[in-house]
């Protein structure tokens, strides 16, 4: 009601005014005054009046919008925002790719310690220098653990600071260390003595130590860069003597780097746009080998953290690759006229910063804040991680550097990493495990035996349906019979169930969340010992039909069984295949409510059956018609989580895939993945419908969210699995009792949230028998199966290492005919 004395709302005139009237009797004048606006006859729209304590109208929707299915809890779109365009990790390897025992001349390990605030090392060859503090200490790793040599400025009667940075020389015998005081030391790896010295070089500390070719760039914290050049080719640099060329460059640096020649530089605080999300860093490029140089400032093309490293890789010469905080990479054309960098692309590769890199031959290998070495294959989009470990439990890799010299001098490529727990550790470049396990795998034929298996496996969201509403219509009361029955014979039998509990009751499901919180690890077991509530009677239901209904001559044992808020997943195997299995463990996965809550997430089962791997995913992901990268992002989290599995210490590394250990899902040589996925169709309603009476079910399939993502969405971790064609209507929602798709107030349009997927090492052990669905209603899902033919291996260990050793034969070849690329590409780059 309008207040007395309040002037109300004007309102839009319904016919046009005289083009004689001001704007401000616009406003005030009675309606028949009103002018029309724009040179347009039409009437303006009319508008809606609001009074003064009238209920605004809810917001508008866009067409097809449907919430209503979605967890009760706000959506944090950035967390999954990009995470679909992240580099591929699904076949990574995780086995840690130490100097083995065909590096002749290499100790793995060698217990190199350095201060992780005070420490400075460079390696040559088989010689690691540590400048750390006041003193220099020289390792041969090949030789002994301890320091060949420990040069002290102070008793060779020099004075000299704290050391602050360190590189070689050309040629990798003879080093630079730089000192707070502004001194430029020259030791000898060879005799372990101080061959040259500058004293103050510099008047302020030097930060950075360059070499590009025969010439050494210093630079100190004033800004003053000085370029020592030799006065002909070949000729060496004498510190005592040389006159170096001063360039100036801005003072107190956060990050240099000389970079195919020019020195990149970059401060913390210089950022476009600073507090925007579309801030990107300032890098200042100097070409500071040429006289006279001017700096250029290069942007990237898209938001990007603080620079924090650089790098070339020798199989991509003509670009370079920056790594930035906040897990992004910057990609860098080198090859321009002017040889100042033009930036290319930024891309999103990691949740964490990227603290180092280098280019290695053809694999770009990052160190990151979470503590992990991940090594990249550019050559394909997205990229593929192949291999990811963890070399310093846990602990930022901080430093990361590959020895150029080691290829020339010992023909071995090795790459140091260096964290906060202060050891050095040295790795194998080439990869050459990873190398020789992929060719084993061509001969696996040669040296295993092969049997196959029926696997069944059962899906279905039962909307809080207990056992006992499987009543009334035929198709309830012969469910659990049908599906049993729909393949003769099967050895191992599987069945995930979501929303055992009615998830919308409050009450229930904060009980069901403060139990699972509760549950203590070692609670958890692989039996149904553990179960209580609707999965307990779910679970007797089953072992019952299953006895009932299964030939007496072929009984079942459960082996895994398990349950978190609604999901339940129990494993059923012959008692005859009991023998055969081992390593069998039981996890889940919380993904509801920003992974904390068991609402959303899964349910995921290990077991071998001989030399074979396998991993069963129960999963539940995130609802609502346009949440589809929440959905990526739960599949991500999910088969993407570094231990989800104790590792497995009984069975032979053969079973695993990756040189993992059965942690990880991505270890197992075949996994299966079944649940309410709840991908839609991305159609009207009335189409679907329509579609659905036809029975013309591949227009459907074509606007299935599920299906273009794996076709268009490089990022999406489902691109490796399988699924088969689906000859059923979808599967969700209907109204419970009924044939008839949701007629409520949502009227949610009809899709395919139920499925079972697959992914299998070698496609051809995996073959599936049927893919249907059953016409059970109790339940607004309808339920579904698949039955495989699955091959499993047995392997005969003599043969497999005779084969080993054949392979390692090849690979000493192989391997020199690859270093005999790499050192020419270093010696046509001079950095050898």
């Amino acid at each position: 009601m309008q207040e007395p004395g309040r002037p109300a709302l004007p309102i839009r005139p319904t016919v046009p005014v005289p083009s004689n009237v001001s704007p401000t009797e616009y406003v005030t004048s009675p309606v028949s005054d009103r002018r029309v606006l724009g040179a347009s006859k039409a009437l303006p729209p009319p508008m809606r009046k609001i009074g003064l304590n009238d209920k605004l109208p809810e917001i508008r929707k866009p067409v097809g919008h449907d919430d209503s299915d979605s967890d009760s809890e706000s959506e944090d779109e950035e967390m999954v925002k990009g995470v679909e365009t992240l580099p591929d990790s699904t076949n990574t390897s995780r086995r840690m790719p130490h100097m083995h025992n065909i590096h002749e001349g290499y100790r793995t390990n060698v217990p190199v310690k350095m201060d992780l605030y005070h420490g400075h090392c460079r390696m040559s060859g088989t010689h690691v220098v540590v400048a750390e503090n006041h003193k220099i200490r020289i390792y041969d790793i090949s030789f002994q653990d301890a320091p060949i040599y420990v040069l002290d400025p102070k008793s060779a009667g020099m004075k000299a600071g704290e050391m602050k940075c360190i590189e070689f020389r050309a040629g990798g015998r003879y080093f630079w260390v730089g000192t707070s005081n502004g001194c430029v030391f020259e030791g000898d790896t060879h005799t372990g003595e101080f061959t040259g010295a500058k004293p103050s070089a510099h008047l302020q500390t030097v930060t950075h130590i360059f070499r590009h070719a025969d010439s050494m760039i210093t630079l100190d914290e004033s800004g003053k860069a000085l370029v020592w050049t030799p006065h002909a080719q070949g000729e060496p640099i004498r510190l005592s003597n040389h006159i170096p060329r001063v360039v100036r460059i801005s003072e107190k640096i956060d990050y240099a780097k000389c970079v195919n020649g020019m020195l990149w530089t970059a401060h913390r605080k210089d950022r476009m746009n600073v507090g925007t999300p579309q801030s990107v860093p300032v890098i200042r490029v100097y070409d500071i080998l040429a006289p006279g140089c001017v700096a250029r400032n290069v942007f990237t093309t898209s938001h990007a953290g603080p620079i924090t490293c650089a790098t070339i890789l020798p199989s991509d010469p003509s670009h370079a690759y920056a790594g930035h905080e906040e897990g992004f990479i910057s990609i860098w054309d080198i090859d321009t006229p002017d040889r100042y960098p033009v930036c290319v692309e930024v891309m999103k590769v990691s949740t964490t910063d990227v603290l180092c890199m280098e280019g290695v031959y053809n694999r770009l290998w990052t160190g990151a804040r979470s503590g992990l070495v991940t090594v990249y294959d550019i050559s394909q989009r997205p990229w593929q991680v192949t291999n990811s470990w963890a070399p310093h439990n846990g602990m930022p890799v901080v430093k990361l550097q590959v020895d150029p010299f080691g290829v020339a001098r010992t023909r071995r490529l090795c790459v140091l990493t260096h964290a906060r727990d202060e050891v050095l550790h040295f790795w194998d470049g080439m990869l050459s495990v990873d190398w020789m396990e992929d060719q084993l795998l061509k001969h696996e034929q040669s040296f295993s035996t092969f049997r196959d298996l029926n696997v069944l496996i059962m899906t279905w969201n039962c909307d809080a349906a207990k056992p006992e509403h499987l009543s009334g219509d035929p198709a309830n009361l012969e469910l659990l019979q049908d599906v049993l029955t729909s393949v003769d014979s099967p050895d191992v039998l599987v069945f995930g169930f979501q929303e055992m509990i009615d998830l919308e009751s409050r009450k229930l499901a904060a009980k069901n969340i403060v139990t699972s919180l509760n549950k203590k690890h070692e609670d958890i077991g692989p039996g149904p010992e553990k179960l209580g509530g609707p999965y307990k009677k779910w679970y007797d239901r089953l072992a019952l039909t299953i006895r009932l209904t299964m030939p007496p001559d072929c009984p079942y044992v459960c082996v895994t069984a398990d349950s978190l808020i609604g999901l339940f997943q129990c494993v059923f195997v012959k008692v005859s295949e009991r023998v055969s299995l081992k390593s069998l463990e039981v996890n889940s996965v919380k993904r509801g409510i920003g992974g904390r809550y068991g609402n959303k997430g899964a349910i995921l089962s290990r077991l071998v059956i001989d030399d074979t791997s396998l991993c069963f995913i129960n999963c539940h992901l995130a609802a609502g018609q346009s949440h589809v990268r929440s959905r990526n992002a739960d599949v991500t989290s999910i088969l993407e989580a570094a231990t989800v599995f104790p590792p497995d210490q009984s069975s032979k590394p053969v079973a695993y895939v990756g040189g993992g250990d059965g942690a990880a899902v991505a270890d197992h040589e075949i996994i299966y993945l079944n649940g309410d996925l709840n991908y839609r169709i991305d159609q009207r309603r009335d189409a679907i419908i329509n579609a659905v009476k036809l029975n013309d079910l591949d227009s459907m399939l074509n606007h299935d969210q599920l299906l273009k993502e794996i076709k268009y969405n490089r990022g999406c971790r489902l691109r490796t699995f399988t699924e088969g064609h689906i000859r059923f209507g979808p599967t969700y929602k209907f109204d419970r009792r009924t044939d008839t798709y949701d007629t409520s107030e949502k009227r949610r349009a009809p899709a395919w949230c139920d499925r079972v997927m697959w992914r299998s090492a070698v496609p051809a052990r995996v073959e599936q028998l049927h893919y249907q669905r059953y016409e059970a209603n109790v339940s607004d899902h309808r339920p579904v199966s698949a039955a495989f033919r699955m091959t499993v291996k047995s392997v005969r260990h003599e043969v497999r290492d005779k084969y080993r050793q054949e392979v390692e034969m090849r690979w000493a070849k192989e391997e020199q005919r690859l270093l005999d690329v790499l050192v020419s590409y270093y010696q046509s780059r001079e950095l050898v």
